[in-house]
C-alpha cells in the first residue's frame, strides 16, 4: 500500500481525501486538486518526460499536466521502491470523437505541440527515449511474430475461437503488414528521421481521446506524456487517426477532416504522406491484440478477446475501401 505520509512529507502538502480514478488517484490537497501516479519505469525515463513538458511549456504550450516538484526540486517521490509522480487535475471531459469541432480542435493542438517540441534537448541526466529509425525493423519483427503466434495456435490441442479466428485471418493481416514495410521502405522516412533528429522534436505517442482533455473555457489540454520521445510527427497523425476512424467507420472524411486541420497550422510535406500510409496500412491493432492473447499480457477474459478480434474481422470490408481512398486522395502507389 502506498504510504500517504511519504507523499506529503515529499511535497509538502496535506491530502484531504484520495480516491483511484483509472489507473492514477484523484486527489484533494490544501494546495489544490492533484492527480497521483505510480510510474513503471525508471527516474531518467521520467526526468527525459518531464523536461519535454517544460520545454512545451517554456515554448508557450502550457496546456499540459505540470509534475509538481518535491521539496528537493525533484518532479517524483519514491515510497520505498516505487516512484510516483503528481501533476495537476485538470478539470474536464474527455475529447469526442464523434463530434467534428473537436477532432478539429485536437488535430490543430497536436500539429501546435510538435511544432512546439522543437528544440528539445534532454537533459544529461534523462535517458533519451527514441523511436528515429526503427519502425522497418519494428514492423519486420512484428510480422515475423504473426507466424510465431499462429505456429502456437496451431499446436494448441483444444483451439479457443480466438485461435481459430487467429489461423483463418492471420494471411490477410501478414500481407498488409509486408506491403506497409515495402510502402515504408520506399518512403521519405529515413530522411523525415534525420530531420526530426536535427529539430529534435518528439511525439507524445499516445494521442487518443482520453488524453485529450477539453476543460471547462472549451480549451483541449493534453494529459499523460508516460510514452512521449523523439519520433516523426507521422506517427502521433496515424496513432490519432487510427483511434478516430476505428470509431467512424473508416470514413475517408474523417481523415481529411483531420489532416486539413492539422496543415492549416503545420503543413504536411509530400513525402510525409507515403510515411502516413505506411502506419495507416500497418495492422498494429491486429499485431497488440494477438500479442496480449498469446503471450498473457493482459487478463482479459475470452469473451473479450473473441469480441475484439471479431471487430477486427468485421471491419476489413470498411478498412480496405478506406486504404483505397486514401489512396487516390492523397495520390499513393503500393
Amino acid at each position: 500500500m502506498m504510504r500517504e505520509f511519504e507523499i506529503e512529507r515529499q511535497f509538502d502538502l496535506k491530502i484531504e481525501s484520495i480516491k483511484p480514478n483509472r489507473g492514477v488517484y484523484y486527489l484533494k490537497t490544501n494546495k489544490g486538486n492533484k492527480c497521483l501516479k505510480k510510474i513503471d519505469y525508471g527516474i531518467q525515463k521520467l526526468l527525459f518526460v518531464y523536461s519535454a513538458k517544460e520545454h512545451l511549456i517554456s515554448k508557450g504550450f502550457t496546456k499540459v499536466d505540470r509534475y509538481c516538484l518535491n521539496t528537493e526540486g525533484n518532479p517524483y517521490a519514491l515510497v520505498n521502491e516505487d516512484i510516483y509522480t503528481l501533476s495537476e487535475w485538470i478539470e474536464g471531459r474527455e475529447c469526442n470523437f464523434h463530434d467534428d469541432a473537436e477532432l478539429i480542435n485536437a488535430s490543430e493542438t497536436l500539429a501546435i505541440l510538435h511544432e512546439r517540441s522543437k528544440g528539445y534537448e534532454p537533459p544529461e541526466n534523462s535517458k533519451l527515449k527514441t523511436d528515429l529509425g526503427r519502425w522497418p525493423h519494428l514492423m519486420e519483427k512484428r510480422v515475423r511474430s504473426f507466424e510465431k503466434m499462429r505456429d502456437m495456435a496451431r499446436k494448441k490441442s483444444n483451439k479457443a475461437q480466438f485461435d481459430l479466428n487467429y489461423i483463418k485471418n492471420y494471411d490477410f493481416f501478414k500481407k498488409i503488414g509486408l506491403k506497409a514495410i515495402k510502402i515504408l521502405n520506399t518512403s521519405e522516412y529515413m530522411n523525415l528521421c534525420k530531420k526530426t533528429e536535427e529539430e529534435k522534436a518528439f511525439c507524445h505517442h499516445d494521442y487518443t481521446y482520453h488524453n485529450i482533455i477539453i476543460d471547462n473555457e472549451n480549451k483541449v489540454n493534453i494529459i499523460d506524456f508516460d510514452y512521449c520521445k523523439r519520433e516523426i510527427r507521422a506517427y502521433d497523425l496515424s496513432n490519432y487517426l487510427m483511434k478516430v476512424l476505428k470509431r467512424c467507420d473508416w470514413d475517408i472524411k474523417y481523415a481529411k477532416l483531420i489532416i486539413d486541420a492539422y496543415n492549416k497550422i503545420s503543413p504536411l510535406e509530400e513525402g510525409e504522406y507515403r510515411v502516413l500510409f505506411a502506419f495507416l496500412l500497418f495492422p498494429q491493432r491486429f499485431w497488440r491484440l494477438s500479442n496480449r492473447f498469446y503471450y498473457n499480457e493482459v487478463n482479459w477474459g475470452q469473451s473479450t478477446f473473441n469480441k475484439k478480434i471479431q471487430e477486427l474481422i468485421d471491419e476489413r470490408e470498411k478498412y480496405n475501401k478506406f486504404i483505397d481512398d486514401f489512396k487516390e486522395m492523397y495520390n499513393q502507389e503500393e
